[in-house]
C-alpha cells in the first residue's frame, strides 16, 4: 500500500478548543434567546438548552461541527475511520452533551458522548 492509499489522519481537537468552543456556542444561544424576547421565548436555561440543542445538532449535522466548533476549526468525525457522523448518532451525541455528559471521561481520555457514538473532535487544519 503505497501513502497516497493510506487515509489521512487528522490530529484530536484539544480540551482547551473543545470547552471554549462549547461557550461560544453556549453564548451565541443565550444571545438569540434574549433577541426573541418574551413574545417569542422567555428568557430561561431551559429555553436556551432548547435552542443549543437545536443549533448544535443540525450544525454538526450539515457541517459536521457547530458554530463555536467550526470557529474554533474543530470538526466531528466518526471514530476511528474520520468520516462523516450519521445524522441519528449526531442527535444521540447532542442529547448526551447537554445532559453534562461531556464532563465524563473513558479511560483512554475520550468524553463518553464521543465514545458512547463513536464519533470524536478532530483539529481541522486548513
Amino acid at each position: 500500500m503505497s501513502f497516497a492509499e493510506l487515509p489521512q489522519i487528522s490530529p484530536e481537537a484539544s480540551l482547551g478548543r473543545r470547552l471554549l468552543a462549547l461557550v461560544i456556542d453556549w453564548t451565541m444561544c443565550r444571545l438569540i434567546v434574549a433577541l426573541l424576547g418574551p413574545a417569542f421565548l422567555p428568557e430561561s436555561s431551559f429555553n436556551t438548552l432548547i435552542i443549543f440543542f437545536l443549533e448544535v445538532a443540525l450544525f454538526t449535522t450539515l457541517f459536521q461541527a457547530s458554530a463555536g466548533q467550526r470557529l474554533m476549526a474543530v470538526k466531528v468525525v466518526s471514530f476511528p475511520d474520520q468520516l462523516r457522523v450519521s445524522p441519528q448518532r449526531v442527535l444521540l451525541r447532542t442529547l448526551l452533551i447537554c445532559l453534562v455528559l461531556p464532563a465524563i471521561f473513558t479511560k483512554d481520555g475520550r468524553a463518553f458522548h464521543d465514545h458512547f457514538t463513536q464519533s470524536q473532535t478532530i483539529r481541522e487544519i486548513y
